[in-house]
């Protein structure tokens, strides 16, 4: 290579240090751009109360369902509740009326108080109704239930059966929603805002319409009492539900109205199969006592295995069967201690 094109070159590559340096210094100087937020104005007015989330008829209001919020001064009405002016602590345990969307001012119109005109009406959930059943201290769970707590209804009674009556007491509904006791609504406080407890004669409970009709029935057969149901319960079985598949979520639900769902689903009052004891699950004494079954009771597998103490079979000759009481013999069953052998033709029954 000559010195000419080497003096080109080193020249070219000078040149071409230099152009870098230049433009490292000029981005390296260069801020990066700042975008600075719109500042969000606060609405020039005084605070009303606003739904914190949707409200459906029959919401009963609670400390979160509400709260107040700055709101434009030319749109507030005088049916709206101000701050200053209104006690948000007066309104609690009223309920929704009308339906309250979230973010939506609460008005005067769109809550009924307790003891108003309409406000039972307004408790009671679509698709419910409000039955009342007597009670006493006993029956009441000695007046430790309040409007807003939920039980299960237990209905004992006594049924013919051979010899003493059969004393049984079933479960016949669950998650029953209490709305009143006697004509009260809401629970009775004391100076000190404890909760008193006060005797009640009749409880008035939110049911479906199948519901109220097996309670009225119920009333005619026997005593009904009622169960408090501990809190943590509707979530236990909602889960146990959910699990089995019992309750199902709608696929393609929102969160929110995932939750209106299961909030729905838990509130339900359940009368599906129930449970029961009799007088034998109670007592040794009592299991004797059988439904009656028809025919002498003196020939019946009860009578004679009450009166024997020892297994029993029937003999059936032609169509008349009769319970004989029968010994234990190495093993085997022996010939029946009243002398009687089986016929021919004749069946033996355990």
């Amino acid at each position: 290579m000559d010195r000419k094109k080497l003096v080109l070159l080193l020249g070219a590559l000078i040149i071409a240090i230099g152009t870098a340096l230049a433009a490292r210094s000029m981005f390296a100087g260069a801020s990066a751009p700042q975008a600075d937020a719109a500042a969000i104005e606060e609405p020039n007015g005084p605070k009303v109360l606003v739904a914190q989330r949707g409200l459906p008829i029959g919401t009963i209001i609670t400390a979160d369902a509400i709260a107040y919020q700055a709101w434009p001064e030319e749109m507030v009405q005088d049916a709206y509740f101000i701050d200053g002016e209104s006690d948000v602590n007066g309104l609690l345990g009223t309920v929704v009326r009308h339906p309250v969307t979230a973010g939506e001012p609460v008005t005067q119109g769109s809550l009924v108080a307790p003891g108003d005109r309409g406000f039972l009406a307004a408790a009671l959930g679509p698709g419910m109704r409000a039955v009342t059943v007597p009670v006493s201290a006993k029956t009441g769970v000695g007046g430790f239930v309040f409007p807003g707590d939920r039980v299960d209804m237990v209905l004992t009674q006594a049924v013919d059966g051979e010899g003493p009556e059969l004393k049984t007491a079933e479960t016949i509904l669950r998650n029953v929603r209490v709305l009143a006791t006697d004509q009260r609504t809401e629970s009775t406080t004391n100076d000190d805002g404890k909760t008193v407890v006060q005797a009640f004669r009749t409880v008035t409970l939110e049911v479906t319409p199948r519901i109220a009709e097996k309670v009225a029935v119920a009333q005619t057969i026997g005593t009904l009492s009622l169960s408090l149901r501990s809190i943590a319960d509707n979530q236990a079985e909602l889960e146990t539900a959910i699990a089995s598949g019992e309750v199902d979520v709608p696929a393609g639900a929102t969160k929110d109205e995932e939750e209106q769902f299961l909030r729905n689903a838990i509130s339900r009052p359940r009368d599906g199969a129930s449970t029961y004891v009799t007088g034998g699950d109670v007592s040794r004494f009592q299991r004797r006592t059988m439904p009656a079954t028809g025919g002498d009771d003196s020939g019946s597998v009860t009578a004679v295995a009450a009166a024997s103490g020892g297994p029993v079979v029937r003999v059936t000759r032609g169509k008349d069967t009769q319970a004989v009481a029968v010994t234990h013999s190495t093993g085997a069953v022996s010939t029946p201690s009243n002398g009687l052998q089986p016929a021919s033709g004749a069946t033996l029954a355990y």
